[in-house]
């Protein structure tokens, strides 16, 4: 009964922000009305005076500087001819094959998500190009669309990424261990959706999009693709090996992307290259899309920082501990329970305001359990972000049904297939550490490696 009675009566600073969020109310508001609630059903109103000061401070960090850093590289590289690079890549590599253009908009999302780290930005992005191409290539809009938005959760998984970032500041998490565990879960993502792409493109006879290209041509696409495809080597090794933080990285990469930017004007003015990059008054509406996005993430990060406080002033972790460990003490029913719970959430909340209501709420109980931090973490980012492609609320299917114009219920038939697949690899992600953590120890003991085979 301890489980049932703590579902009621300790979360409800969850439930009272699930039924603000039903009745409309911003998720800023949100979460300020349920802490509210929380604080005046404790009897502890005094604290309500130090909310105003825990916004302020929750916002004033160096570390949360990254992440409107990171928008604004992914606003550059989208805004540039960096996308088309990258599609015309993966078309070189995957066209030829039965299904090309659906493996073609995997590949090209794996590749956009070492720039932007973005789901709504790769839908936004490559959804423009791909889903045209791919309905003119005989593919319905439907898929087209579905396929998509399924591959665009790749984004946040595989670093850099924003959620990371959001996650490891909340709850004072590594967050280049947590860039590396999120490399192989983001491939096994991209490896599922594509095994279920090649059986429905046998069993549907899908078009091929171009014949196989010579490796010249091959080699020519990679070439316009090349220096893109360093952005997430440079952060990734920079962060890695000491060089600079990864708020330093943020700002790496937009100087990056705007001399790729710079780079693409020079070469189309002296007839280099064909495409041109963006001027001032397009750089204008980037800085304007990265101001408002930003404000919208820091204000939530500022009010979850007091929201976090009240959470632990109303002892909900310990209570969930103890509530899970009155239903079992085992580990793994402990992932199964916190893997639907997540599943389900996911259907009705966005990944940020996920993250930072039930991380400070979740990973005190994993550590209960013994579970690692950075696995539960990359396990988290995982199903939070597969919730942006879950209905009713999945957030790339409102992008995928705007820029493709297919009806919403269309794309969440379509969709059922993909997203079968991503909840295998939540669950393998889950059940297997070492697919989280192999990489984090790797380089953790890469010296002690060198040494013993040189020895």
């Amino acid at each position: 009964m301890g489980g049932f009675a703590f579902a009621f009566k300790g979360l409800t600073v969850f439930w009272g922000f699930l039924i603000l969020l039903a009745l409309g109310v911003p998720v800023f508001f949100a979460m300020i009305g349920a802490g509210v609630f929380q604080l005046w059903q404790i009897e502890r109103m005094a604290f309500l005076g130090m909310q105003v000061n825990r916004v302020y401070s929750g916002i004033s960090s160096f570390p949360i500087m990254a992440v409107p850093f990171f928008i604004l590289a992914g606003e550059i590289m989208n805004s540039g001819m960096v996308t088309r690079a990258l599609v015309d890549f993966s078309r070189a590599m995957l066209g030829h094959i039965r299904g090309g253009l659906a493996h073609v908009n995997i590949a090209a999302s794996v590749l956009f998500a070492g720039l932007s780290g973005s789901a709504v930005a790769d839908t936004s992005a490559l959804g423009s190009m791909l889903i045209p191409a791919m309905e003119k290539n005989g593919y319905s809009r439907k898929f087209a669309a579905a396929i998509t938005a399924a591959s665009s959760v790749i984004g946040p998984v595989i670093p850099p990424s924003g959620l990371m970032v959001l996650y490891a500041f909340v709850m004072n998490v590594d967050v280049a261990r947590m860039f590396l565990g999120g490399i192989v879960p983001g491939l096994m993502l991209a490896g599922a959706l594509m095994a279920v792409t090649a059986f429905m493109a046998h069993r549907f006879d899908f078009p091929v999009a171009n014949e196989r290209m010579a490796w010249k041509q091959r080699g020519q696409a990679g070439l316009r693709a090349f220096f893109p495809l360093l952005t997430p080597i440079i952060l990734l090794g920079g962060i890695l090996s000491g060089y600079f933080t990864p708020t330093e990285a943020a700002a790496v990469a937009v100087a990056y992307a705007l001399l790729l930017n710079i780079g693409v004007k020079l070469g189309h003015r002296f007839g280099l290259i064909d495409e041109d990059g963006f001027g001032l008054r397009a750089f204008y509406g980037i800085l304007k899309r990265t101001s408002i996005q930003s404000g919208v993430v820091l204000l939530l990060v500022g009010v979850a920082s007091g929201f976090s406080q009240i959470v632990a002033i109303a002892g909900v972790p310990a209570m969930l501990t103890n509530a899970m460990l009155s239903v079992s003490d085992n580990v793994l029913v402990f992932l199964l329970l916190v893997n639907i719970f997540l599943f389900i959430v996911g259907m009705v909340l966005d990944a940020g305001p996920a993250i930072l209501i039930l991380g400070p709420i979740l990973a005190p109980a994993a550590t209960a359990y013994g579970i690692e931090p950075v696995h539960f973490a990359v396990m988290m980012c995982l199903n939070v972000t597969v919730g942006l492609a879950t209905p009713p609320m999945g957030l790339v299917l409102f992008v995928a049904t705007s820029i493709s114009g297919a009806r919403f219920s269309e794309i969440v038939r379509a969709i059922i297939p993909f997203l079968i697949a991503e909840i295998v690899v939540i669950l393998l992600v889950a059940y297997i550490p070492v697919l989280t953590l192999g990489l984090p120890w790797l380089w953790d003991n890469w010296g002690t490696i060198v040494s013993g085979i040189g020895g």
